[in-house]
C-alpha cells in the first residue's frame, strides 16, 4: 500500500500572534513589537482577519531583514508565518 505524502508543510512556531479584530495598522504595529521581542532565525505566526495585512506585511518584508516563508488566506483569515532576520 503506498500512502501520498502530505501536501501540509510543518513548520516550528516560536511565536503566534493573534491579530483578528484589529483595524490596519495595528497587526502590523503588533507584528513589530513582537519581533522586536524575537531572536533571529525564530518563526513568527501571525493571524489577522484584516485584508490590507497582506500589502503591509509584503511591504514590511520587503523593507527588512525578515523572510515571509509562508502566506495563506481562508475565508478571510490571513496567516503569515515570518523568519526573524538580524537587524
Amino acid at each position: 500500500m503506498n500512502e501520498q505524502p502530505s501536501q501540509e508543510v510543518i513548520m516550528n512556531v516560536d511565536v503566534e500572534l493573534d491579530a483578528c479584530g484589529f483595524p490596519c495598522p495595528i497587526p502590523l504595529l503588533k507584528t513589530r513589537l513582537e519581533v522586536n521581542r524575537m531572536d533571529a532565525g525564530q518563526i513568527l505566526k501571525v493571524i489577522s482577519n484584516d485584508a490590507g495585512t497582506k500589502r503591509d506585511f509584503r511591504t514590511f518584508v520587503s523593507q527588512s531583514a525578515h523572510e515571509l516563508v509562508r502566506e495563506e488566506e481562508e475565508r478571510g483569515v490571513y496567516c503569515f508565518w515570518l523568519r526573524i532576520g538580524t537587524a
